[in-house]
């Protein structure tokens, strides 16, 4: 499920702090890394497993937000006949860890990379995740080099993924590389990281598709008072994470032929999801026409509208329930991640995600016509367990931080009344439900005297804002 982040304009205020911390220590959020995985990753980095193959003649670059060190992804496109030729380049993690040493067992325990306004919880050290593993700029560095031919049309026609050295030539930030599309000053490679991504773009919403662009949420403080603010990501942003799935979705065909793999799952959305979804819409003053599916309402949001980005948040439950299916010697009965239409498998963020590691070992031993590493085979069982429940916890602290800043943001409003429309109401108890408020984008337990009018604009009255408890709650006025 896509996480919603949330920043500070200012410094975190003190109450926020502690609250998150009591946030970490309830989940059990790992704190800093033990000695010895120090220490191994120090090693590591002075010694890590080179490949033969050069290719530090591409000129790859990475696009990230500006304070990233970890970087896990570069990328140069090139034009082919009437086509294009994607390189893409990724960070290769197991050029430093081996398996079943201090930084594998570690990892096996975080599984994925954290993130809070206060901090980051890495998956690996940062002598590996921030320095001597990440694509920084004008270092060789060891990498899965997948390249990628895609016709006219923006569809993936053939695919090869193999271990190389590669040098970015730069670190760019989604700002700076937007601002040199719309000026015309950008290089060809990137113009055409516009060009693939849009056709990648109407390739989805062809097959019904879902990529949300999730808005990152901003607390800003004015005359003492808190509000929340959406940043809407860049069109550039879309476009290089259309880059990072096509290269899931070409992987996930790889392994779908070699009958061997790890794929990232999703069961089709049952109809109180969408009934649930439409009422938030309707919160929102969002037309949703009747006939219209998920794809095409959501590819009609703008995020730089307030609303819409409310919405776009919203909409990530539809990507609950999505899981790891690993399979060997056959393929899974249901292998489609249904918000993707399409077969996917996370392999372009080993830097912050355990499973990557495993899935590229894969892909390169079946483009290779290799064996599949015996410490991939014996573990491939294990790794959907450890990332689901991994990804459990990052949605929890993620659900815990929104929870905590909307209570923020309502603290001193106790008593106050406000519109909302009732989104969710209790199969079990019916007086009790979801109320989403019409002008700010924020979400909470109601409860009423009688069934609560499931789609309905109502009238609520703010009963309880607790930032340590993370709880907003209201009260239905009849």
């Amino acid at each position: 499920m896509p996480l919603q982040r949330v920043h500070f304009a200012e410094e975190v205020p003190e109450v926020f702090r502690t609250s998150m911390q009591a946030i970490r220590r309830e989940l059990e959020v790992p704190a800093e890394f033990p000695p010895a995985v120090v220490e191994a990753a120090l090693a590591a980095a002075g010694n890590p497993r080179l490949p033969e193959l050069d290719r530090t003649e591409i000129e790859f670059v990475t696009i990230d937000p500006p304070d990233s060190m970890d970087l896990d992804q570069a990328v140069h496109i090139e034009r082919a006949g009437d086509g294009y030729t994607v390189h893409y380049a990724i960070a290769d993690v197991a050029a430093f860890v081996q398996p079943g040493d201090p930084i594998d067992v570690e990892a096996r325990k975080r599984g994925e990379t954290l993130y809070a306004p206060d901090k980051r919880t890495p998956l690996h050290p940062q002598e590996l995740s921030e320095g001597a593993a990440s694509l920084l700029p004008d270092q060789v560095r060891p990498a899965i080099l997948w390249t990628i031919t895609v016709d006219a049309s923006g569809e993936g026609t053939d695919v090869s993924c193999k271990r190389a050295l590669v040098k970015s030539r730069a670190k760019l930030n989604y700002a700076g590389v937007q601002k040199d599309l719309d000026a015309g000053t950008a290089s060809e490679s990137l113009q055409l990281l516009r060009e693939v991504g849009k056709l990648r773009e109407q390739r989805e919403l062809e097959r019904g598709g879902v990529n949300l662009p999730i808005p990152d949420q901003e607390v800003v403080t004015s005359d003492g008072q808190w509000t929340l603010e959406f940043r809407a990501p860049l069109p550039v942003e879309g476009w290089n994470a259309q880059i990072s799935l096509l290269t899931g979705m070409a992987a996930a065909h790889l392994m779908m032929y070699g009958e061997i793999g790890i794929l990232r799952t999703l069961p089709e959305s049952h109809d109180d999801l969408r009934r649930k979804l439409e009422n938030t819409a309707k919160a929102l003053s969002i037309p949703w026409p009747v006939g219209t599916s998920y794809a095409e309402f959501i590819h009609g949001l703008d995020p730089k509208v307030p609303a819409h980005a409310a919405m776009l948040a919203a909409c990530t439950v539809l990507f609950r329930g999505a899981g790891y299916t690993s399979f060997s010697g056959g393929v899974p009965a249901q292998p489609e991640h249904a918000a993707m239409k399409s077969e996917y498998a996370h392999v372009t963020a080993p830097l912050r995600r355990l499973v990557d590691r495993w899935t590229s070992e894969i892909c390169v031993a079946l483009c290779a016509d290799a064996e599949v590493p015996a410490w991939v085979r014996e573990s491939m069982d294990e790794i959907p367990k450890i990332m689901e429940e991994c990804d459990r916890k990052a949605h929890a602290y993620e659900r815990s931080i929104v929870g905590m800043v909307e209570a923020g943001l309502v603290a001193d409003q106790v008593g106050s009344t406000f519109d909302g429309v009732i989104t969710d109401v209790d199969d079990r108890e019916p007086t009790r439900g979801i109320v989403a408020l019409s002008t700010l984008a924020i979400e909470g337990r109601v409860t009423g005297t009688a069934a609560l009018p499931l789609g309905q604009p109502v009238r609520v009255k703010l009963t309880e804002a607790d930032i340590a408890k993370r709880t907003v709650a209201f009260e239905l006025i009849p």
